[in-house]
């Protein structure tokens, strides 16, 4: 589609730059059928006339609270969550601590040695004096570079110990994050977490910090030696302060504004990428290349906008200071100049201010040093600030729930499962089950059968315990779901659905998943009994042929044989099977049959399929249409009703014939 054709094209291009997550112009929610649940039922309770795209993009740019403006830039209780991961290595910081003042008071030192050099030997002209002055600070020099190396190296180790430490928790409380998380935020997001957001928290740790403490601390020495040169002339340090202060303040507002506009916009043009890389085959199916450029193009313009203003305004701080500095200077020679050269000034008077304004200009010259580096510095803190706050945020989010403190560990289960009075919605106000009332007894097979959005996958979410229900209960064995440990379930229950998830790695490995204890003759025994070892062995190198991301390198049917032989291996109680059939062609599908009959053999099985081919053999059919059970029985009986199921089965037969 070219731009003359494609009138609409601009506007898709700025409102996926400046709103959208995902490669399209819409995000995850607009595209996911639970988020399409919850802005619906939004929509009804606020009573919005807006259309479905603007609900869905003000959804998860509205509750996900990233882009808040409002919050203070340097916040305190921010920075002391950062310095709490430098806690576990407290001997580390202490000796960094105590180089960080050190250095403070070697870089004053060195110009009020300067000073005692000039006013004494040099002015006196004692060439030996001199000699031992020059030999002093070169020494003092050459210390002060030694202690600049260890400062400079513990900072790093100490940085990345803290952001080390930081990446092992929020990894570790992603995986305690429950399905509907996963649902509402975008990967390029949780990325843009793990990557860019923590790595400006590391400069954090190692450059603002320290190097702040270096700096203030000079100038505290610094300022106190001009104290002592000269009370007059210190004045003039005092009226600088309300002038730095307005500065700080002016740049603050503006600054922390526009970081964290950047890192937002950086965290779209991640997102965006992540799902244009996962979605390259269809882009590539339906020739959405340039069309899907311009979109990313979108999102990288105006991040680069965002990007130029916050430069912009930082590159402005750093030349305001260093005028300041030069104001000083200035008004140091007038006023210094004044006091030794006005009336009524004797010679003596004269040149002990003379001498005094010597140190009192080399120290000031220390004592200004520092204040570019602390703008350049605090530009690093804002941005800083900006991604800890993200990161922290990701890691304040709760769990949608989690287990109880007494949850019960289940004991080996018998695989009763039964569902009272459930009702479940993933908005409590837009129910997508109602009233679910069956018992699947030990060893039974039940068929879930219904159309494409009547509730047959979030049902099994449920038995999964991957979400809980709005109202009633699940029992297993009767425990009631909610009270028991979510681990000992899923050690107890195998799932293998339509599009299953392997490893990079080889198939051994990805097999060893649902048992990692598992010996290589349990894995070959387990694909032996489910009558596929030719079918892996006929893999380029059998069990040890590699995998790619995401299962790249093996056929869709072959991911699904890979799957079936991990769920024989970890032996489960609970079978799930949720179109675990769909991706395997006719002549592989029957001879799994006999294979699936072994696979489900004593267990409770759950089985999802439209494909009515493989439910025939089912203990009881549920027939579900729009949240409800509206049939139950077996696939015989359902039949002879001639009900919703009859129909669907005779679709089946038609579709077949065709």
């Amino acid at each position: 589609m070219s731009p003359k054709t494609s009138p609409k094209l601009g506007l898709r291009v700025r409102r996926a730059a400046s709103r959208s997550d995902g490669i399209l112009g819409y995000p995850d929610a607009a595209s996911n059928p639970q988020n399409r649940r919850r802005v619906v039922a939004r929509r009804k309770v606020q009573g919005t006339a807006s259309n479905a795209a603007e609900d869905a993009l003000r959804l998860t740019h509205g509750e996900v609270a990233e882009s808040r403006a409002e919050m203070r830039p340097l916040e305190f209780g921010l920075i002391k969550r950062v310095f709490a991961y430098m806690r576990p290595y407290r001997a580390k910081r202490n000796w960094l601590l105590l180089i960080v003042l050190v250095r403070s008071l070697q870089l004053p030192a060195l110009a009020a040695l300067l000073t005692y050099i000039i006013n004494g030997p040099m002015t006196a002209r004692d060439v030996r004096g001199t000699w031992i002055g020059a030999t002093a600070f070169l020494s003092l020099a050459l210390l002060t570079q030694i202690t600049l190396h260890f400062r400079q190296k513990l900072a790093l180790e100490l940085g990345e110990a803290a952001v080390h430490d930081l990446r092992r928790d929020v990894f570790a409380h992603l995986q305690k994050m429950t399905m509907s998380f996963y649902h509402q935020t975008p990967v390029g997001r949780i990325i843009s977490r793990m990557t860019s957001d923590i790595e400006v928290v590391r400069s954090l740790v190692q450059d603002v910090l320290f190097m702040s403490m270096v700096s203030l601390g000079q100038m505290i020495f610094a300022a106190a030696v001009m104290f002592w040169y000269d009370r007059v002339l210190f004045l003039m340090i005092l009226g600088l302060a309300p002038v730095l202060w307005a500065l700080n303040l002016y740049f603050r507002r503006r600054l922390s504004k526009a970081l964290r506009a950047t890192q937002e916009s950086f965290s779209r043009v991640t997102s965006t990428l992540a799902e244009s890389v996962s979605g390259i085959r269809v882009t590539q199916s339906f020739v959405r290349q340039k069309f899907n450029a311009r979109l990313f193009l979108g999102q990288v313009v105006d991040h680069s906008h965002h990007s130029m203003s916050a430069a912009q305004k930082s590159g402005a701080l750093p030349p305001l200071l260093e005028l300041n500095n030069q104001l000083f200077m200035v008004g140091l020679l007038l006023v210094g100049g004044y006091r030794i050269l006005g009336p009524g000034v004797g010679d003596v008077t004269a040149q002990l201010r003379a001498e005094a304004l010597v140190g009192y200009y080399l120290m000031s010259t220390t004592f200004f040093a520092p204040i570019a580096q602390i703008g350049n510095v605090y530009n690093q803190a804002l941005a800083a600030m900006a991604g800890a706050e993200r990161v922290f945020e990701l890691l304040d989010t709760p769990p949608e729930f989690s287990d109880a403190p007494d949850a019960i560990a289940l004991p080996p289960l018998e695989g009763r499962v039964e569902f009272h009075d459930l009702s479940f919605g993933y908005d409590p106000d837009e129910l997508v089950l109602h009233d679910i009332n069956f018992i699947a007894e030990p060893g039974q097979t039940i068929a879930l059968v219904g159309h494409t959005g009547s509730g047959k996958s979030s049902l099994i979410q449920l038995i999964s315990k991957f979400y809980l229900p709005t109202t009633g209960q699940i029992l297993i064995d009767d425990y009631e779901i909610r009270d028991i440990q979510s681990a000992s379930l899923h050690r107890q229950m195998g799932i293998v659905s339509q599009v299953n998830f392997l490893f990079t790695g080889t198939v051994m490995e990805n097999i060893r998943v649902g048992r990692p204890d598992a010996s290589d003759e349990e894995v070959v025994e387990a694909a032996r009994r489910l009558d596929v070892i030719d079918l892996i062995e006929g893999m380029p190198e059998g069990f040890e042929t590699s995998v790619g991301e995401r299962g790249e390198g093996v056929s869709l049917g072959q991911r699904q044989i890979i799957c079936f032989v991990r769920a024989m291996l970890a032996n489960p109680r609970i079978m799930i099977l949720d179109e675990a059939t769909s991706s395997m062609d006719t002549m592989t599908e029957l001879r799994l049959q006999k294979a699936l009959a072994a696979l489900l053999e004593g267990r409770t099985s759950f089985v999802v399929a439209h494909r009515l081919s493989t439910i025939r053999d089912a203990d009881t059919v549920l027939v579900l249409d729009q949240g409800r059970i509206v049939e139950r029985g077996s696939h015989h009986e359902l039949l002879g009703e001639g009900g919703v199921y009859a129909g669907l089965y005779r679709q089946f037969v038609r579709t077949s014939a065709a």
